[in-house]
């Protein structure tokens, strides 16, 4: 992290998360009624928690296992993402296309956190 950043959303992988729990509120969007308190709604639960979570890791950042933990918890989040999106491609809800490009960002995703997991230090305030 060479830049200063001064809020979570500056974070590459908050503003990819909240692109994708978009693109994933629009996707659903064309689910079926019966679908609305089932898949529709799980998937975009889990989609918004994505941002949250990174967002409460931010400020908790001046606590290094906080600031992991919440983190873990975006990646656990990501991780339902997908496992909703292949429930969606499964039962012909969206296309190929968007459920490939979907999967792929919640995966680079997953990699983002991945790394500010394995160093936590460079994001986190130092006390004292």
């Amino acid at each position: 992290m060479s830049e200063k950043i001064s809020s979570f959303k500056e974070l590459r992988v908050y503003k990819l998360a909240f692109e994708v729990q978009q693109e994933i509120f629009e996707a659903s969007k064309r689910f079926p009624a019966e679908e609305r308190y089932a898949l529709t709604d799980q998937v975009r639960r889990a989609s918004r928690s994505i941002g949250a979570n990174i967002s409460e890791a931010w400020q908790k950042r001046r606590y290094l296992a906080h600031f992991v933990s919440k983190l873990t918890d975006a990646d656990g989040e990501q991780a339902e993402s997908q496992h909703w999106l292949d429930t969606a491609a499964a039962c012909n809800y969206i296309s190929e296309e968007t459920w490939r490009g979907l999967l792929e960002k919640c995966s680079r995703i997953g990699q983002m956190l991945g790394t500010m997991m394995a160093k936590p230090e460079k994001f986190c305030k130092q006390s004292g």
